[in-house]
C-alpha cells in the first residue's frame, strides 16, 4: 500500500509547506490509482507478509475460490480464463521474449506468470531456482485471473463492499472506486493514442467508442459485462449478449411495379460501443426465400464488422454499427414465388472470424513448424470455428401465399 500512497503524500507535504490547501478529486484519484495499478511491466509481488498462511499468500485462482466460490465458478467459464488458449500459445512458440511480453501484458500480466512462461519457452532470464511456494506451477496458463486485477505487492484491492462482510482474510482489502469505473478495463481494451492503427483507426478503441456513445452517461463496462458483479465477462461470444445488443426487424411490403420489397433493419440498440467493437468478430445478416419443401433461395447478405487482411496491413471494409445506428437492407422481390414461401432473415455471429482466416493462412507454412506448434495451431482453428452461432432468425410470409 505504501507504494500507492507515496506520491500523494509527497505532494501533500509540499502543498502544506507552501501554505496551500490541496485535495484530490474522485476523478483524479481513479486516474492516479489506475496509472499505478496498471504500470507495465507489473512488478513481482515479493515476499508475502509474515502472518499470511500459504492460502492467503497464493497467487492462484484456486486459493481465492475457497472464499469466493461464485466468482471463481463464473471466471472458470470466461474468456479471461482462456486468455492463454492455444490461439495465443502457438504464437508464443514463434516469438522472441520481447515480442511475447507485448502479448502477455494482457494475456498473462503478472510478473510471476511471465517468469513461468519464460522457463517453459526457454527465453533469457528465466528463473532457474525453485519457485516461491505462493506461485502455483500452472499460474502461467491461468490467463487473466483474480490476482491480475485485484493484487499488487500482496495487497488486495476491490470495489466497495455490498453489505456486511465477514472477518477478512489476507488483511482485508483496500477499497478503490476504480473497480466500478470503465477506465479500469482500458489497459487491455483501449490502445493509447500512439498505439497501432489501421487506416487511421486504433485497433483497440472500445473505451473511446463507449465515451462517444449515448451509453457513456448511463452504464459502465462493468454494468453490462459484469452484472451484479458476476465474473463471466460475457461479450460477442455469448448469444444472449448479442440479442441484448441488437434489434432485428423484417418486413415484406409492396414495392414498385406491383412487385414486393423485402426490408430488413439491424440496429445497435444495446451495445455501448460499436457492434462489433474491433476487427476479430464478424456478423452476417442473410436474407433468403424459404419454400414449403425447405427450398432456399439467397436474396441478400451483409457483413457487419471491420474487415482487414490477415497481415493487418489493409482495410477491406468497415461496416461496424456505432451505438444507436441502424443498417437497412432493401431487396426487391419480383413476384410471389408461390404458396407456402416465406422470407427469412438470419443473424449469424463468427466471434473469431479474423483468427480463423489467420490460422488457415498460417497452416500453409506447416512445414516450417514443429509438431507442438502445429498441434496448437490446429486446435486453435478448431476452437475458433466452434464459436460460431446463430443469434436471431425471423420469418415473414410472402403476401399472396400461405405462411
Amino acid at each position: 500500500m505504501k507504494r500507492y500512497l507515496i506520491s500523494a503524500i509527497a505532494l501533500l507535504a509540499v502543498t502544506i509547506a507552501g501554505g496551500w490547501f490541496w485535495t484530490t478529486s474522485a476523478e483524479d484519484s481513479v486516474e492516479i490509482f489506475l496509472d499505478q495499478h496498471w504500470a507495465h511491466p507489473i512488478a513481482p509481488q515479493g515476499t508475502p507478509p509474515a502472518g499470511f498462511s500459504p492460502l492467503e499468500a497464493s497467487l492462484g485462482a484456486e486459493a481465492c475460490a475457497q472464499c469466493h466460490p461464485d466468482q471463481h465458478r463464473d471466471w472458470r467459464q470466461s474468456l479471461h480464463r482462456k486468455a492463454l488458449s492455444p490461439g495465443i500459445r502457438w504464437q508464443l512458440r514463434l516469438m522472441d521474449q520481447e515480442a511475447a511480453n507485448e502479448c502477455l501484458r494482457c494475456h498473462a500480466p503478472l510478473a510471476e506468470q511471465k517468469a513461468l512462461l519464460a522457463r517453459e519457452h526457454g527465453w533469457p532470464n528465466a528463473p532457474a531456482g525453485d519457485l516461491p511456494e505462493y506461485v502455483p506451477l500452472d499460474l502461467g496458463h491461468q490467463g487473466v485471473m483474480c490476482s491480475s486485477c485485484h493484487l499488487r505487492d500482496h495487497q488486495r484491492f476491490g470495489p466497495p463492499p455490498r453489505g456486511a462482510t465477514r472477518e477478512p482474510a489476507h488483511d482485508g482489502f483496500e477499497v478503490r472506486a476504480a473497480y466500478q469505473d470503465s477506465r479500469f478495463c482500458a489497459t487491455c481494451h483501449q490502445f493509447p493514442e500512439d498505439g497501432p492503427r489501421l487506416n487511421g483507426k486504433l485497433r483497440e478503441d472500445t473505451l473511446a467508442q463507449w465515451q462517444a456513445s449515448p451509453w457513456a452517461g448511463e452504464k459502465t463496462c462493468q454494468q453490462c459485462h459484469m452484472p451484479d458483479r458476476r465474473h463471466e465477462f460475457r461479450g460477442i461470444h455469448d448469444p444472449e449478449m448479442v440479442r441484448r445488443a441488437v434489434e432485428l426487424m423484417l418486413e415484406v411490403v409492396e414495392g414498385d411495379d406491383q412487385g414486393l420489397m423485402v426490408e430488413a433493419s439491424l440496429g445497435n440498440v444495446g451495445a455501448g460501443h460499436h457492434f462489433p467493437t474491433y476487427m476479430v468478430p464478424k456478423v452476417y445478416l442473410q436474407l433468403s426465400l424459404v419454400g414449403p419443401q425447405r427450398q432456399r433461395r439467397p436474396l441478400a447478405e451483409r457483413i457487419i464488422g471491420w474487415q482487414v487482411d490477415t497481415a493487418i496491413t489493409k482495410e477491406l471494409a468497415d461496416t461496424r454499427l456505432p451505438a444507436g445506428e441502424w443498417l437497412k437492407v432493401r431487396q426487391p422481390l419480383a413476384s410471389p414465388p408461390g404458396e407456402g414461401w416465406v422470407v427469412e432473415a438470419t443473424l449469424t455471429v463468427a466471434p473469431a472470424e479474423h483468427y480463423e482466416r489467420t490460422y488457415i493462412d498460417m497452416l500453409k507454412q506447416a512445414d516450417k513448424m514443429d509438431a507442438e506448434t502445429l498441434r496448437l495451431l490446429r486446435q486453435a482453428l478448431t476452437e475458433a470455428r466452434a464459436t460460431r452461432f446463430e443469434a436471431l432468425r425471423l420469418r415473414q410470409p410472402v403476401p399472396g401465399g400461405a405462411s
